[in-house]
């Protein structure tokens, strides 16, 4: 199977196309062309950590906010949160190459970068393992590290072989989870169908508690209780950010359902979760063995 895709490079103009009708149709592909030393800035943390794993972080002069692992990139300078990003603060790095993923943002701020001549890869997104094998080898590509990244390649195909060993031999008995986003102890903001937290659900062999719409949504205190969750499941931040479980359990309607009755609740560190990097598959056996835990 052919896991492979080329890097997008965006130009000025797809930027611009971007910015009112979607990445997909003004993405140019063409190959990035490197003379001298790189000096890269990654633009969210499943790309760095890509980087810190192909041993190319020499290139690295900035990151995100959401480069947190491994704890050599919280020391690199830091250009802000993905989603507003500020041109003043990555022209001062004086980068050659940016690398990101297509949430990054906002679009005016990209098109300056690409006004400015720094080349900007946009990896595709998505939440399957064939998308962080995708993101490794395009990167590989982008830093010279094409065997290494075939190497990380065959390490992750060997963990998710394992991972779905693993879960295989697990039983879950079709537990319902629902995934908390909000950190707003008012509202309850949830994971609903095709989020990375579905994804990961999914892939855990447990079932999405909510269906019926897309990405992260509140939801009603009436909405979580006829949705009667078996488990709940948090990043460590959002649990951190409302105060534990006992923070958990006053979120509107969480104490009567399944879930909030028996305290079941579990969490793992964001990017882990959420990130959909090369340590994808541990994070889903470890998520697998939480619940089997929360469920006994």
């Amino acid at each position: 199977m052919n896991y492979g895709r080329r890097n997008i490079l965006l130009t000025s103009a797809s930027v611009a196309g971007w910015m009112g009708l979607g990445l997909d149709t003004f993405a140019q592909e063409r190959p990035v062309v490197s003379s001298g030393a790189m000096r890269l800035i990654s633009i969210g943390g499943a790309l760095t950590e890509i980087i810190y794993l192909l041993k190319a972080d020499a290139e690295l002069v900035g990151v995100d906010t959401t480069s947190i692992y491994p704890t050599a990139a919280t020391r690199l300078p830091n250009v802000g949160y993905a989603r507003g990003l500020s041109a003043e603060g990555i022209l001062a790095l004086r980068p050659t190459q940016l690398v990101a993923t297509a949430e990054a943002g906002p679009p005016i701020v990209l098109k300056q970068m690409i006004d400015a001549g720094i080349p900007l890869s946009i990896l595709p997104s998505g939440h399957q393992l064939i998308d962080v094998i995708d993101r490794v080898r395009i990167i590989g590509r982008l830093v010279h590290k094409t065997d290494a990244a075939q190497a990380l390649v065959s390490r992750l195909l060997l963990e998710w072989k394992n991972t779905q060993e693993r879960i295989a031999n697990s039983i879950l008995n079709s537990a319902r989870v629902l995934f908390i986003l909000s950190q707003n102890p008012n509202q309850l903001m949830v994971g609903g169908e095709k989020t990375s937290a579905a994804a990961m659900i999914a892939y855990a062999g447990a079932r999405n508690a909510i269906s019926g719409f897309g990405g992260f949504k509140p939801l009603t205190p009436e909405a979580v209780i006829a949705a009667n969750p078996d488990v709940l499941l948090l990043t460590d931040q959002g649990m951190k950010a409302i105060g534990g479980i006992s923070g958990v359990l006053r979120l509107p309607g969480i104490k009567q359902t399944r879930a909030g009755k028996e305290q079941k609740v579990v969490s793992l560190e964001a990017m882990y979760l959420l990130g959909f990097g090369p340590r994808m598959p541990l994070a889903v056996a470890e998520l697998n063995l939480l619940l089997q835990q929360a469920m006994a």
